[in-house]
């Protein structure tokens, strides 16, 4: 019987990505006062390829081992730019807390398809109820600003729906095509590099000016999105989505909306833990207890004869 759940160092290491990509929101919120969003994306993917190009080759990796792996790489790329585009563009037309619920229905279509697409990776009665629970977290984080749906805010809310699936639907699909052919670098090279001329293009149709100043504070804002996050960060969210079960890496992401508040509001404008931060960290914490759980052994007794 396949091991349905996560050991100690997968978790702790999910944990430590949610803490950096929570602080992201910041980052990029930064950034984003000098730079085009969507320009700003685009320029992160090709500086991190960049910089794994370099890293492959001095490890003399094979760049593109084969067609079929280039042609699954480029998919992957493509779904990513969607992620970020539907994202970017979304938050025009609809309210940040919109983005951040909606946006994290992520896990439910990620569980969806591995229950259909991947082997060994079912959606359980346990699994289902965590990813129910610990979305319900998330929702109550933002619940206070959330306001009601629109047809202003309808358009915004249809792309972070979109977003939520692209994001789902790229840890899937490189999980069936990629993560037997390909390793965890040349996967997270893929997506970077074939998702950053369509972010530019993006940008470059939908956004002006692309840069309005340029700062210390935006170089840096540019590097922790490129380097630490996109190399680095990613490339740990490749390795594990190459080792384990889809559906449990990505019940993990509900962490980074409440890591980002606490971070951004409690240690950076120094504002109070309230009662939303506190039950939505239980709320997400015991979710992640419940996707987690070890199913039952069944056991089979075979009549005497």
């Amino acid at each position: 019987m396949k091991n349905t759940n996560l050991p100690l160092k997968p978790i702790l290491a999910l944990l430590g990505l949610a803490l950096f990509w929570g602080t992201n929101v910041a980052v990029v919120k930064i950034g984003t006062q000098d730079m085009a969003p969507l320009f700003m994306a685009g320029l992160r993917s090709l500086a991190a390829s960049a910089c794994l190009y370099l890293w492959m080759k001095a490890k003399k990796i094979d760049l593109f081992p084969s067609r079929a792996v280039t042609w699954h790489g480029l998919v992957v790329g493509l779904l990513f730019a969607a992620q970020f585009a539907f994202l970017y563009v979304g938050l025009q037309y609809t309210l940040a807390s919109h983005m951040y619920i909606i946006i994290h229905t992520a896990p439910f279509f990620a569980a969806l398809g591995a229950h259909f697409f991947l082997d060994g990776d079912r959606l359980t009665p346990w699994k289902s109820a965590g990813l129910v629970v610990a979305f319900s977290g998330v929702a109550a984080l933002f619940f206070r600003d959330f306001g009601g749906f629109s047809l202003q805010t309808l358009s915004g809310d249809l792309m972070a729906m979109g977003a939520g699936i692209a994001w789902g639907a790229t840890s899937v699909y490189l999980k069936k095509n990629l993560a037997d052919r390909a390793l965890p670098l040349q996967t997270l090279f893929y997506q970077l590099l074939f998702s950053g001329p369509p972010l530019l293009i993006m940008s470059l149709v939908l956004e002006s000016p692309l840069v309005r100043a340029f700062s210390w504070v935006t170089a840096f804002s540019l590097f922790y999105q490129s380097i630490i996050i996109a190399f680095l960060s990613y490339l740990g969210w490749m390795t594990l989505i190459h080792r384990y079960p889809v559906s449990l890496i990505h019940a993990f992401s509900f962490f980074t909306p409440v890591f980002g508040v606490v971070l951004s509001g409690v240690l950076i404008l120094g504002e109070v833990v309230n009662l939303q931060i506190v039950a939505a960290l239980v709320l997400v914490s015991l979710g992640m207890v419940l996707v987690n759980r070890r199913p039952k052994v069944e056991l089979v007794v075979t009549p005497k004869t």
